[in-house]
């Protein structure tokens, strides 16, 4: 492309050096900004600015009290965005709202820490203004639970401090193409993706928060407390917790609180050494040891006792474990995540869980939805779970009808994901394969599409008859009696063990249920894991009165024979 020398001699032409030179450098500058831009838009190192072919019109505000750290991201933003972009800064809640109101901004960064209005209201306030707006809340790493609320608040993202090129540089690629049909695409994709690296499936927007949550939590030390349903992915989000935190190379010990007896959690916690109890043949670790450096996992956790929950207040306040039986104290460096499907601070109030462990337990607050609020997420969990078990059992499946996938959508699910997973593991494992249809669900789901508690008398949990029993009276007969209440001489007819009132209340409760243990658990408002148990040890329990209670009918029953014996004496005299 560069000019040959002139030819002095040629046509008589005189041409100079001079020119020669200046077309050569010309056409070199020229080639040299058509590599630059081909080099620029291709992205080819990590440091290039964004390409205004794909960017959009910009308009920025940038709310932050630090004057330093304001003009800190304005460069950063300059040098990341190719195209003009309109950036307008604000120092305080109140300039951010009037700036955010007059320029209407596709961009703000937005400190959570400015004095005059809180992180969380000011989200809020900025969310309602401007619903499309892309909100990127800056926090710091003490302050996770305001990061936490505005993130529930609405905000798009949150970055912790400090901030540098390249956190902005990835918040801005993802925010650069929101703008088209391709990049809503792209997002629902990252958003599952997202779901997927955490262990959980689900696009809906009550998911997205706890996606965001977990990206926020996961870096900290602090402690989260899980809430929400039986079977909605409590124990699943600690373990993405653990996973994204610095803790992941070391050990998540999970333990249920409910599914182990009162006299062995101590143990299973702290540990023991031998000889501390009898079966206690070896030393053991408990699960705050094994945890040592990892993650705690306490599910269940208002099933504990008050007296465990005071020593477990104990070792989180010093962080050192005394196994029982031994005088040694050991000091461990453990995360805690628990979990409980009930409501805390009922349970606080009413006395069964210490409000001192309470408040060191509930530092970030974290409530599962349940399935029926995570809207078109079941399409999604069934058709992973009919995937996941027709391969398990070699069958081949094509999916759900669409009458199928109307009763999936419309019923109520009280058991949750949990639920949900178990039904499409019986429709796979009873059917030999081919279509899901309407019928092979409602074969199982024989409940109504919304179930809900009853109030009042009509509720057929509360419809209790004439309680029937044998007792060993004065009689001697031990004939059946009929209890009437009317009758104030023979309250011992009128009252039975109280294993078996309740015995009587749960399984009239899972019979008006159909069978179905997770929704009687739900209409009695515990967990289904404590009807198990319950049941299970009933089988070892006999249906008669225990020895105490027939030791006591005896003795009222004597008892009535000698003061009728006294007032007949009486009266002869």
């Amino acid at each position: 492309m560069l000019c040959s020398p002139p030819d002095y001699n040629r046509k008589g032409r005189t041409y100079t050096l001079a020119f020669y030179y200046y077309v050569n450098f010309s056409l070199t500058l020229s080639c040299l900004y058509v590599h630059k831009r081909v080099w620029y838009s291709s992205g080819a190192v990590l440091g290039t600015k964004i390409s205004s072919a794909d960017a959009v019109p910009y308009v920025v505000l940038i709310a932050e009290q630090s004057r330093s750290l304001r003009r800190i991201y304005k460069g950063y933003l300059d040098a990341l965005v190719s195209k003009p972009t309109s950036i307008h800064l604000a120092c305080t809640g109140r300039e951010a709202l009037d700036a955010a109101q007059i320029h209407q901004p596709n961009l703000i960064i937005l400190d959570l820490e400015l004095s005059d209005i809180p992180g969380h209201d000011l989200v809020t306030a900025l969310r309602q203004k401007l619903p499309e707006t892309t909100i990127l809340a800056v926090a710091v790493q003490s302050s996770l639970d305001t990061a936490v609320d505005a993130v529930r608040a609405g905000a798009t993202d949150v970055l912790i401090k400090p901030l540098n090129r390249e956190k902005i540089r990835h918040a801005i690629g993802h925010m650069t193409i929101v703008r088209s049909s391709t990049a809503a695409a792209e997002i629902s994709e990252k958003i599952s993706d997202s779901g997927a690296a955490n262990g959980f499936i689900g696009t809906s927007p009550a998911m997205q928060i706890i996606y965001k949550t977990i990206a926020v939590a996961a870096p900290s030390n602090a402690t989260v407390f899980i809430t929400g349903e039986s079977g909605t992915g409590k124990e699943l989000y600690a373990q993405a917790i653990h996973r994204r935190s610095k803790r992941a190379g070391k050990a998540l010990i999970s333990l249920n609180c409910s599914a182990i007896p009162r006299d062995l959690i101590e143990s299973e916690i702290f540990g023991h050494v031998r000889g501390a109890f009898t079966g206690a043949t070896e030393d053991r670790d408990g699960a705050a040891i094994l945890a040592d450096g990892g993650t705690l996992f306490l599910d269940e956790i208002c099933e504990m006792d008050l007296d465990l929950q005071t020593k477990l207040l104990r070792f989180i306040q010093t962080s050192t474990v005394q196994k029982v039986g031994d005088a040694r104290a050991r000091e461990v460096d453990v995360r805690f995540v628990c979990a409980t499907n009930r409501n805390l601070l009922e349970e606080v109030s009413s006395g069964r869980f210490r409000e001192d462990l309470y408040y060191r337990l509930h530092v970030i607050p974290v409530h599962m939805p349940p399935l029926r609020d995570r809207e078109g997420d079941v399409r999604l969990l069934a058709s992973a779970f009919l995937q996941r078990f027709a391969l398990r059992e070699g069958k081949t499946y094509s999916g759900f009808d669409a009458g199928a996938l109307s009763v999936l959508e419309t019923y109520g699910w009280p058991g949750n994901v949990r639920q949900l997973e178990n039904l499409v593991q019986n429709v796979v494992v009873m059917n030999t394969g081919g279509e899901v249809t309407e019928a092979m669900l409602q074969a199982l789901l024989s409940q109504p599409a919304h179930p809900c508690r009853p109030v009042g008398p009509q509720c057929p949990v509360h419809q209790f008859n004439p309680v029937v029993i044998r007792m060993p009276g004065r009689w001697g007969t031990g004939e059946t009696l009929t209890p009437d209440l009317a009758q104030p001489s023979c309250p011992q007819a009128q009252v039975q063990p109280l294993w078996l009132e309740e015995k009587n209340i749960i399984e009239r409760a899972v019979k008006v249920c159909g069978g179905n243990t997770v929704l009687a658990a739900a209409l009695l408002e515990v967990s289904p894991s404590t009807l198990y148990r319950k049941r299970k040890s009933w089988a070892r329990c006999q249906t008669t009165p225990t020895a105490a209670g027939l030791m006591a009918a005896k003795q009222v029953s004597a008892g009535s024979s000698v003061n009728r014996g006294v007032e007949t004496e009486t009266s002869a005299v």
